[in-house]
């Protein structure tokens, strides 16, 4: 496979990522849980990282900005793990990525 065609493929890729990751973003929005996209210092003595978690009764995820659009999926996937998925319109990619997460 030439360069050029190499290329397309990855961009491809890539932009199939970025989708998945908005899908991902919408459907936890959904499900209830909200999604933050923040700058997450690092200072010394401790490494804060992207995650869900609970704020006073309200879910979150919080998304380190600086993170590779894969990343970001695989965070929003754990945390979208045990919702009820069933009723709800999914991509078959999106779909299949949760189902491999819970299987």
């Amino acid at each position: 496979m030439g360069g050029a065609q190499e290329g397309k493929l990855s961009q491809a890729k890539a932009t199939r990522t970025v989708q998945l990751v908005s899908e991902l973003e919408e459907l936890a929005q959904r499900c209830g849980i909200e999604v933050r996209h923040e700058k997450l210092l690092r200072e010394i003595g401790y490494r804060a990282r992207s995650g869900s978690c609970k704020v006073r009764d309200k879910n979150l995820v919080i998304l380190d900005r600086t993170l590779a659009p894969a990343e970001q999926v695989e965070i929003l996937a754990e945390a979208l793990r045990g919702q009820e998925l069933e009723n709800l319109y999914l991509s078959p990619a999106a779909r299949r990525l949760l189902q491999e997460d819970r299987g």
